[in-house]
């Protein structure tokens, strides 16, 4: 078997030559990083995990017409997708306060927002990711105003099913990031939804409980990280009940660790 020549490889992902011109494959690593990489860790189990939810998440949102860069999943850590130019351009919706928005503006962590609200980021981990406005964007050529029209408008059908998706499984969608990338036809471009979506760049609380079954628990060393992701996994019915390696609740996790 010949190697595949790697394209490029990310925090969380590594992505390789795909098998025919204009397709990648996305590899879902266990690593795991916060705070603009200042720390890092390995969560057991969470690329297989990664792969399975956004997989799930992705096909869900072909359907109800979401263009996107998945294809088909190649196996437990690897995905098929479209190559496409990123914009260089975090998008984050935002339900309910909680992270850099709370510590920003002061507002106490859970506080639901009068209404949604999506954040732009510029893309470049030397400076950050710093908020940026529209006027940024616009300024220095990042995106077109209509690809912007395009992204905020797939932003907020992205947030509107997936509050609906997670609400029926007993979670809370607080916020997420998505990223964007352009397909070429010609001389034509338009962008379409990439990267992934999954408890690493969402989060998620129990409803009931409001605890967190995502990449917090790593960021505030909460502890029981592979616990959240499985959690997450076996509500969405990819981890069906006595499965082997079966999910292992949070409460035991706390029990085990004497709190």
């Amino acid at each position: 078997m010949s190697r595949r020549r790697q394209i490029y490889e990310g925090k969380a992902k590594i992505l390789y030559e795909g098998p025919e011109p204009g397709t990648l494959i996305q590899y879902f690593k266990d690593d795991a990083t916060a705070f603009n990489a200042q720390k890092k860790g390995t969560i057991a189990g969470k690329g297989v995990l990664n792969n399975r939810i956004s997989e799930h998440i992705f096909t869900l949102l072909a359907g109800i017409g979401i263009p996107t860069h998945f294809i088909r999943r190649l196996n437990m850590r690897e995905q098929l997708i479209r190559q496409v130019e990123i914009v260089p351009i975090e998008v984050v919706v935002r339900n309910v306060a909680a992270g850099t928005l709370s510590k920003r503006l002061g507002i106490e962590e859970g506080t639901q927002l009068p209404r949604t609200i999506i954040e732009y980021y510029y893309k470049d981990d030397a400076l950050g990711d710093p908020l940026i406005a529209d006027e940024h964007i616009a300024c220095f050529g990042w995106a077109t105003q209509e690809e912007m029209n395009d992204i905020a408008d797939m932003a907020v059908r992205v947030n509107d099913f997936m509050c609906g998706l997670f609400a029926a499984i007993g979670i809370r969608l607080v916020d997420f990031k998505l990223e964007f990338g352009r397909i070429w036809e010609n001389e034509y471009s338009r962008v379409i939804l990439a990267d992934e979506i999954s408890p690493d760049g969402c989060r998620l609380w129990d409803m009931t409980t409001n605890e967190k079954l995502d990449k917090d628990r790593f960021r505030r060393d909460l502890g029981g990280e592979a616990e959240a992701y499985q959690e997450v996994a076996r509500r969405l019915g990819l981890l069906p009940e006595g499965e082997a390696n079966s999910v292992l609740d949070l409460e035991k996790h706390r029990q085990k660790r004497g709190k």
